[in-house]
């Protein structure tokens, strides 16, 4: 049986890596063997990103809805129970947008909430 030559299908997979690594210095750029190191961490800490966003944005909503309620005379806490209660299914993304651009809208919404 004659010998596999493996160059090819090594090459192709080495390059997959090396194109990730597009934007980096050095030898994190041109070596393989640091190249695949820092792309995996990359990778992860893309996926890790990802998820501290979502938190991080439901954090600033909050953050909002207790300004404009604060300013309001109520706690968010209040406000977002008496909101259930009266069945208005705002969720918290719409309800800061309006409280940061639409302060009367969100005066109607916080007044049809009690």
């Amino acid at each position: 049986m004659a010998r596999v030559r493996r160059g090819f299908k090594a090459r192709r997979r080495r390059n997959k890596v090396l194109k990730l690594a597009k934007g980096f210095h050095f030898d994190r750029r041109r070596k393989f063997k640091h190249t695949a190191e820092t792309v995996k961490r990359a990778l992860h800490n893309m996926y890790k990103g990802r998820r501290l966003l979502k938190r991080d944005m439901r954090r600033l909503w909050i953050v909002r809805i207790n300004a404009a309620t604060k300013s309001l005379g109520t706690a968010y806490s209040k406000f977002m129970h008496d909101l259930k209660k009266n069945k208005i299914e705002l969720n918290r993304k719409m309800l800061s947008e309006i409280a940061a651009r639409d302060f009367e809208g969100f005066k109607a919404i916080h007044d049809a909430s009690k």
